[in-house]
Parts: C-alpha cells; sequence; structure tokens
C-alpha cells in the first residue's frame, strides 16, 4: 500500500500541492496531458525554484481572465469530459462537493445555487483535477496530512476583505487540527483545504512508512522566516505497528439504564467511533456507575461528544490525547462446510474469523456457533501452510 503524507507546516494551497506531487516522482508529461484534456483555456507550467533557499516546483497555470461563474454541475461535466483515470475523477469531483458544501454553508444558499468564484476560476480547476492525477499517477492509496498551519491576518475576496482562516477554508477544516504560525498571510486557501479534508483519511502525526520519495511544492510568495513550501512523503505500509493520534471521550454516568447505555454505544460507533466501551465503576457516596469510553479520531470528538449528551443523561464529558498503536492486518475470505467466512490476520501470525459472518452461517445452518468458528480456523490455518 503507498501511502501520502503532506506536511503543511506553511500551509496547503492547490499549485503547492501539484507542485510537491511532481517534486516527488509524478510524471509531469502525462499530467499536463491530462489537463489539456480537460478543454479549458489555460497552459501550463512547471519549474524549479527556491524557496528560502530550498529547492521546489512550482506548478502554475497561465488560464484566460474569465468573469463568469460556475455551478456545480458545469464543473463536474468539465470534470467528467477529461480523459482522467475513474479514480482521479471521482476524487476531483468529491473535492468539488465537498467544496460547494462549504461554500453553501458559508453563504447560506443551497448547494445547487452555489457560484463558484475563486475556487472555481480555471487555474483551481486544474489544480484540484491536476492534484488527483498526479496522486493516481503516484500509486497512492492513501493520504494523510499534518496539522494545518492556516496562517493569519486578512485576505482580498470577491466578498470583500475576510479574516484568515476565510470562512470556506474554516468550514473544510471543520474538526481538523490547525493552528496559526509564519507571516501573517493566508497560508492555506479554500482549494488546499478542500483537497486534504475530502482525500486525507487522517491528521496528525506522520505514519509508519517506508520511504521512497519526498517532494516540495513551491507557494507563491517567497517569505523572509520560512520556506514557504508544502512537503510530501511517499512510501509504502512498513507493516510496522502504527501508532496515530487519537482522542478519549469519557463519561461518568449513574442514572442510565443498560438499554439505553446499549444505544448509545451503538449510534457513537456507526458515527465512526473507533472503539466504546462500558466500565462498571463506584462514584461518590459509594454509587454503582458507568464510565463510557470513546476512542476516535480527533476530527470526530464534537460530532461524538454531541451523541454522548443526546443519547444519555450526562452533563458532562472529558477528553484527552492519546496515541493508539495497532498491528497492520489484512481480510481474507475462506471457504467452510457452512459458507464463506471473511477472517482477519496479521503479519505476526494471529488471526481471527469474523464473527458476524459465523453468526449469520451458524442461524442460517441452524448449527452451533462454535463448530463454524472452528471450521474457519481450521480453514484458514490449512491455506496458510498450504
Amino acid at each position: 500500500m503507498t501511502l501520502c503524507y503532506f506536511d503543511a507546516f506553511s500551509g496547503i494551497s492547490g499549485d503547492m500541492t501539484v507542485g510537491a506531487l511532481l517534486d516527488a516522482g509524478a510524471d509531469w508529461t502525462r499530467l499536463e496531458t491530462a489537463l489539456r484534456s480537460l478543454n479549458l483555456p489555460a497552459s501550463f507550467r512547471n519549474e524549479k525554484t527556491k524557496r528560502k533557499g530550498m529547492a521546489a516546483s512550482k506548478f502554475s497555470v497561465d488560464a484566460q481572465d474569465e468573469k463568469k461563474h460556475r455551478h456545480l454541475p458545469h464543473i463536474e461535466r468539465i470534470i467528467e469530459s477529461g480523459e482522467l483515470s475513474d479514480k482521479a475523477k471521482h476524487n476531483a469531483i468529491s473535492v468539488f462537493r465537498k467544496l460547494a458544501d462549504a461554500e453553501s454553508r458559508s453563504h447560506n444558499v443551497p448547494v445547487e445555487k452555489v457560484h463558484f468564484h475563486e475556487v472555481g476560476a480555471v487555474d483551481s480547476i486544474c489544480e484540484i483535477v491536476g492534484a488527483c492525477v498526479a496522486l493516481d499517477l503516484l500509486g497512492v492509496d492513501e493520504v494523510y496530512c499534518s496539522k494545518v498551519n492556516v496562517g493569519s491576518g486578512t485576505t482580498q475576496t470577491e466578498h470583500g476583505v475576510l479574516p484568515v482562516p476565510a470562512p470556506a477554508t474554516a468550514e473544510l477544516l471543520r474538526n481538523r487540527p490547525i493552528y496559526a504560525s509564519g507571516p501573517e498571510f493566508e497560508l492555506t486557501t479554500p482549494t488546499g483545504a478542500a483537497l486534504v479534508s475530502t482525500l486525507a483519511k487522517g491528521f496528525g502525526k506522520l505514519p509508519p512508512l517506508q520511504l521512497k520519495a519526498q517532494g516540495f511544492g513551491a507557494g507563491d510568495k517567497d517569505f523572509p522566516t520560512q520556506a514557504n513550501v508544502l512537503r510530501v512523503l511517499i512510501g509504502t505500509n512498513s507493516g510496522a505497528t502504527e501508532s496515530t493520534s487519537v482522542t478519549v471521550t469519557e463519561a461518568n454516568i449513574d442514572d442510565s439504564t443498560p438499554q439505553v447505555l446499549g444505544y448509545a454505544t451503538e449510534r457513537l460507533l456507526e458515527a465512526g467511533a473507533l472503539d466504546v466501551t462500558l466500565t462498571p465503576v463506584f462514584m461518590k457516596k459509594n454509587r454503582l456507575a458507568t464510565t463510557v469510553s470513546v476512542i476516535a479520531e480527533p476530527q470526530l470528538t464534537e460530532t461524538l461528544t454531541e451523541i454522548l449528551f443526546a443519547e444519555t443523561s450526562t452533563l458532562g464529558v472529558r477528553s484527552y490525547q492519546a496515541q493508539r498503536r495497532v498491528l497492520a492486518r489484512k481480510t481474507e475470505e475462506v471457504e467452510t462446510a457452512y459458507g464463506t467466512v471473511r477472517v482477519k490476520s496479521t503479519t505476526t501470525g494471529s488471526f481471527a474469523p469474523e464473527f458476524d459472518d459465523c453468526r449469520r452461517l451458524a442461524k442460517e445452518k441452524s448449527v452451533p456457533l462454535r463448530l463454524v468458528i472452528a471450521e474457519a480456523n481450521q480453514a484458514f490455518r490449512q491455506r496458510t501452510h498450504s
């Protein structure tokens, strides 16, 4: 599995993203051909430059000045008409849909009535498509991103002067880790925010990988205090124990029934929690209670907290950061006398049949669950040793 990690220590924009991926080895000729197939009034450049002495690639779109605005369906038709892979088309359209939703929320208008301004210009269409094509050319399977430096100060837009981060950028990075450091400048644009908020599987520390390449994409400005570049690291899953940042949210509850807590657990898992546990505890005055512990990716903390307040009687929760380590794993199917069962296995040799598959087959075949599990274990061992 090929991983891509964006290190947004100086923010992220569309042109910086494309430049970094080109610098990391994406084929320029094939990318330019893909962009030309969009039939937009634009030409493209990929030049070597430096930012604060750091060598980087600068991707530029030279587009004719257009006054017209575009709606989402028009942009989707442009992308669909291009000679791109299905994956690149899907990702690019997903990014623009995310943008449309952010613009809709920021200006309180329906998505179908959103007029794209800065983010709908020819250069931004080319930057988003270019980034998705470059990721595809590099064979990237999963994208991750660091905490995002959004910058500070103000920025000039078609809606006038707005504070940084701009409303659409802030909406796109909702529940993602952001900070402001360096010059008073818009370091992260809506286009860059849309790319990582749509494509990134997680935000935070670098995931474990066997590093294959790195690249630097240059921004327009050359700041005196920091290199205005976006770094990208490309590598393969190392198979090492993974360490990722998670948020643990907890609440002590002494006045909810087991049925209510069971339902709350289901809601939390459906909303994306990595794990939910219920632990019996003694509270003040020796009252029996239950601690509900929710482990989740940091960007889901607010959503899961709202579920805790809605579905339980708690009046408060506590949250703290933790490191989660899990072994790399894969899922395979094995055939048993009762049917097909999925089996999860790790690089250490541990494995376990999927419980839901075994339970379903036990009911369908009217046999004890333990027999289905035993059959699945035996089938997997035979495959492993054959």
